[in-house]
């Protein structure tokens, strides 16, 4: 379908489309294999601009939006989530710093992220905080002209790797979430240290980590915003980055698709290619109009958020739930369409099953993100009826 897509906004799909076939197709399987972290990928991206896309100019980036940043993502993304997610995730760690930074945090890390220079990272998750933030056991305790964090933080996407890390942690543990306060800190700033490199069913490329805290002292200056924002700095950081998930998992459901309409063409039974069969014409016909479906409401979400709504937590979350339910609905289909080949490793696609699954989990499991819709729904049906 025409998404009426702006001259510049087609030249960064063109140009992420041809860093995903020419750099990332043939290599994903090593990547993959190895459980390499991407590194020589993330400099191209570097050298193309598009770690900027959604930062505003004076700080260095594009000027664009989430729209803009969802378009790369999705072109990746038919190559290879576990790079996609890797470029995706420093968006999630430089949110915190776009959104309640102050004009120096702004201009001190911003222009790093968006040239590329220093991959970004978000520490909220923890053994006993997840989808409830307000298990945050990570404390900050303010000390002079500096706080002290403890704790550690859990399966953290681009840990290890990267250079500028937003973390929530707890100022004052008394008050629950509203006691929970954002940090910038820095790679190398003493008592930082990462924990075990975690083996992951799927997105192996990327690397996932612990974030470990032992009397590390930072600057009262690295708070974001004010104490006791730290949900609020979270919640927003979410609600911005979900569609980037709905685009991991368009891309990967596009990808999907292509790969079974070419093999089905491809592969001959009964002495006809399978495609001619209506029983495989109807799973294609299935897979690409969940496929549209899907691109359709991301793509609707992320112009919806750049238009800087009051509420977005409702569309953000249906961006996430409804395609990521699709690649993972996709991508089995498409194993299954490729039979024996399709769960074999020759194939792309069974690494893009293996893939999909995160997306049904990361940034908010697709429960939760019912939970925020429902949430949505009994706050506007109370607000209609008051």
């Amino acid at each position: 379908m025409d998404y009426f897509l702006t001259d510049e906004q087609q030249e960064i799909r063109a140009l992420a489309r041809q860093i995903a076939e020419e750099k990332v197709k043939p290599v994903r399987a090593e990547l993959d294999e190895k459980e390499e972290f991407p590194w020589e990928i993330m400099k191209t991206l570097a050298q193309a601009d598009l770690f900027g896309l959604y930062i505003p100019e004076e700080y260095g980036g594009f000027g664009g939006g989430s729209f803009d940043n969802c378009l790369a993502i999705e072109e990746l993304s038919k190559a290879c989530i576990g790079v996609s997610v890797s470029f995706a995730a420093s968006g999630l760690g430089a949110y915190p710093i776009l959104l309640y930074g102050n004009d120096e945090q702004k201009k001190k890390y911003l222009p790093r992220i968006a040239s590329g220079q220093s991959l970004a990272a978000f520490g909220l998750t923890e053994a006993n905080a997840g989808s409830d933030a307000g298990g945050t056991a990570t404390t900050a305790v303010l000390d002079g002209n500096e706080y002290i964090l403890n704790g550690t933080k859990q399966w953290i996407t681009n840990g290890g790797e990267a250079e500028i890390y937003s973390v929530i942690a707890m100022t004052n543990p008394s008050r629950g979430g509203r006691g929970a306060s954002a940090f910038v800190v820095e790679k190398g700033t003493p008592g930082f240290s990462f924990g075990k490199k975690e083996k992951k069913m799927g997105i192996r490329s990327s690397a996932t980590t612990e974030l470990v805290f032992e009397n590390c002292r930072i600057p009262k200056e690295n708070l974001l915003g004010r104490e006791g924002v730290g949900f609020m700095v979270a919640m927003r950081t979410l609600d911005k980055s979900r569609p980037g998930i709905g685009a991991q998992a368009v891309g990967l459901a596009a990808g999907a698709l292509e790969e079974s309409v070419n093999y089905a063409r491809e592969r001959r039974q009964f002495g006809s290619p399978i495609i001619s069969f209506q029983a495989v014409q109807h799973m294609l016909a299935d897979m690409a109009t969940q496929t549209e479906a899907a691109r359709a409401l991301v793509y609707a979400v992320a112009r919806y958020l750049d238009s800087d709504p009051k509420e977005i937590s409702k569309a953000s979350a249906m961006s996430k739930l409804f395609s990521s339910d699709v690649a993972m609905k996709v991508t089995v289909d498409a194993v299954q369409i490729l039979g024996g080949y399709g769960y074999m490793r020759e194939y792309p696609v069974e690494k893009m099953m293996r893939d999909a699954k995160i997306l049904q989990i990361y940034e908010g499991t697709n429960q939760i993100q019912r939970n925020v819709i429902g949430a949505a729904l009994i706050k506007e049906a109370a607000g209609k009826k008051a």
